[in-house]
């Protein structure tokens, strides 16, 4: 067992879909898939002293994915999403505030031994969570930033502050076009790699492209992986898992091709299932 762990903070929650509840929040989904993949996990996030909130910490202790970091909030609801499952390909949601997971609080004890630190742009849309991630990101190893925009829960301003805080940046297409573009027009996703791993001294960015595959910007080398041609369920979570078997084949010191690859296999076997956490055999990997 390694001495260090990956610490992933952030929001966790019920996504609920028409007939069906199932957990989720992208903090939760990548510990949960790193978990899957062998890797020692802590889960900082809050829930709420209710039903939904109980369910989550069983689920948890289910997966066998320790819950001593996992706050719970005598006065908040645990968090849930509303998913518009209209086109599965491109869900949308409507993310419940205030919820639980907004009043994250410090803990001294978190970051030691970690050498990943995974948190997203949503789960610091209030300033408690804000000012908590702020200080873990002081004492982070890698500091890895799982953009995840939704509206109206980020700012230009403050997505910019998580940028240069970063040593590894994880976003879709859509994503690196709209932010990319805050600085110039966009004029193809290389340039637009080249562009933030510049202007915010970013050293591995790389990006998900659903069914055209992934690109990984790594010290100014360009590495590309083609689609996997899955039947897809939805994409609630691929991009998550993705990340988590990224973080994975690093902690593994994979070559740059090969962390690639692993991530892109993960993120289309979890596409291939409805929710964030499904029950999968690692070995399915379509490799």
């Amino acid at each position: 067992m390694q001495e260090t762990s990956v610490v992933c903070f952030g929001e966790m929650l019920w996504d609920l879909l028409p007939g069906k509840s199932l957990p989720g929040g992208a903090v939760m989904n990548v510990a949960y898939h790193l978990h899957k993949l062998g890797e020692p996990v802590k889960l900082v996030s809050k829930v709420g002293n209710d039903e939904r909130g109980k369910q989550l910490l069983e689920i948890l202790s289910g997966y066998g994915l320790p819950t001593e970091y996992v706050q719970v909030d005598a006065e908040r609801q645990t968090g849930i999403v509303h998913a518009d499952m209209t086109d599965p390909s491109a869900v949308k949601y409507d993310i419940v505030y205030p919820v639980a997971w907004d009043f994250i609080e410090y803990s001294s004890s978190v970051m030691k031994g970690n050498d990943y630190f995974v948190f997203g742009s949503l789960c610091a849309r209030d300033k408690v969570s804000r000012a908590t991630l702020e200080k873990f990101i002081l004492e982070a190893g890698a500091r890895v930033l799982d953009i995840n925009l939704r509206a109206p829960h980020y700012t230009t301003e403050f997505i910019t502050w998580l940028l240069q805080h970063c040593d590894i940046l994880k976003l879709n297409i859509d994503e690196l076009v709209y932010i990319s573009s805050w600085y110039r027009p966009f004029e193809g996703t290389e340039a637009a790699l080249r562009l933030l791993a510049d202007k915010f001294n970013i050293p591995v960015i790389v990006v998900t492209m659903g069914s055209d595959g992934a690109m990984l910007l790594q010290h100014g080398s360009l590495f590309r992986e083609q689609g996997k041609p899955v039947k897809v369920a939805d994409t609630i979570g691929s991009g998550d898992a993705f990340l988590a078997g990224f973080l994975h084949a690093r902690r593994q010191q994979k070559t740059p091709e090969d962390s690639l690859r692993l991530a892109n296999a993960l993120g289309a076997l979890v596409a291939t299932y409805h929710g964030g956490c499904p029950e999968y055999d690692t070995r399915q990997l379509p490799l």
